[in-house]
């Protein structure tokens, strides 16, 4: 009797759960389960913060530290920041197992000028290799410091005589064997070249002989260019210690403690600085600056000497 009760309660049991399982399957979720398919339903959304995430390697590019981030074995490194120099003479030696050009600049000393694949080299404007620079060559170099070291960023090899030209004051000529230094106003540097029987010298009434060139001369110089040193073929002898020369023009400067006078000559409108005596000028008034100058120099080989100073009056319209 007992077992059969047991059995009927059993029954009971069971079938009050498949009942209530057979009512949640048709009944929407309760609070809390909806609660949690809230929560797995929201991670869908959040896939911008899943982009934002993906995009912090983007944000990490920018960074200049990322940037500079190379392999020295593989990558290129980039080009040294700093000042570019124009270095110009002829190739002493080529080390191609180094990458480096021995430079024997126009006046100067020795020079080893590194290069690697960032460098650009031309010949005779023609873009090249390495292996399209000889010794002997005549070559301009755009260098760069790049450390300790310089670093050439273009280096052009000139094959061809071009006609160059310079203005300065010869520092030294020996008429015996041609060579001249002549220190060039436009460089640090002295140009050294050669004078020949076929140059030719000009003065200011015509041709005139070549031993007049002397030390403290101002001279302009046309020369060739090509392998070795340079080959003058004219020179204008310009002036030399003891000449006079009459300039006119307006006065751009004016030093009173060193007593000279900067003028900008109206004829070829180059400034020439020229130094006075403060005693000699009788209207000392009219000197200032954008004043008209008329002014009698002589050439002292260091200089130009004012012997005589006179104003010459601004017309009235432009004076207002």
């Amino acid at each position: 009797m007992m077992s059969a009760v047991r059995m009927l309660l059993l029954f009971a049991m069971s079938s009050v759960a498949m009942c209530q399982s057979a009512v949640n399957s048709s009944n929407p979720p309760s609070p809390g389960a909806q609660s949690a398919a809230q929560q797995s339903s929201k991670q869908p959304t959040s896939q911008p913060a899943a982009q934002q995430s993906s995009a912090q390697p983007a944000d990490a590019d920018k960074n200049p530290a990322a940037e500079d981030d190379h392999d020295p074995l593989l990558d290129v490194p980039p080009l040294p920041k700093g000042k570019v120099t124009l270095l110009g003479g002829t190739v002493a030696r080529v080390d191609q197992v180094r990458n480096r050009v021995t430079v024997q600049p126009f006046g100067g000393s020795k020079m080893d000028v590194g290069f690697d694949e960032r460098t650009h080299i031309f010949r005779d404007g023609v873009p090249s290799t390495q292996l399209g620079i000889h010794k002997g060559d005549r070559v301009y170099v755009d260098t760069m410091l790049d450390g300790s070291k310089v670093f050439a960023r273009n280096i052009r090899v000139v094959t061809s005589a071009v006609p160059a030209d310079a203005r300065g004051q010869v520092v030294s000529f020996d008429p015996g064997n041609g060579d001249m230094t002549l220190q060039d106003e436009l460089s640090s540097q002295p140009v050294r070249f050669r004078v020949t029987s076929s140059t030719v010298v000009r003065g200011d009434k015509g041709t005139i002989s070549s031993s007049q060139l002397r030390p403290g001369s101002l001279v302009n110089v046309k020369f060739s260019s090509g392998r070795g040193r340079g080959v003058a073929n004219e020179i204008l002898l310009v002036a030399t210690p003891g000449s006079q020369f009459t300039f006119y023009g307006k006065i751009s400067f004016i030093d009173m403690r060193s007593n000279t006078i900067a003028l900008v000559n109206q004829s070829d409108q180059r400034t020439y600085d020229i130094s006075f005596n403060p005693n000699r000028i009788s209207n000392r008034d009219q000197l200032r600056l954008g004043a008209n100058a008329l002014i009698q120099t002589i050439f002292s080989g260091s200089g130009y000497t004012a012997t005589e100073i006179s104003f010459v009056p601004q017309p009235a319209e432009s004076r207002q």
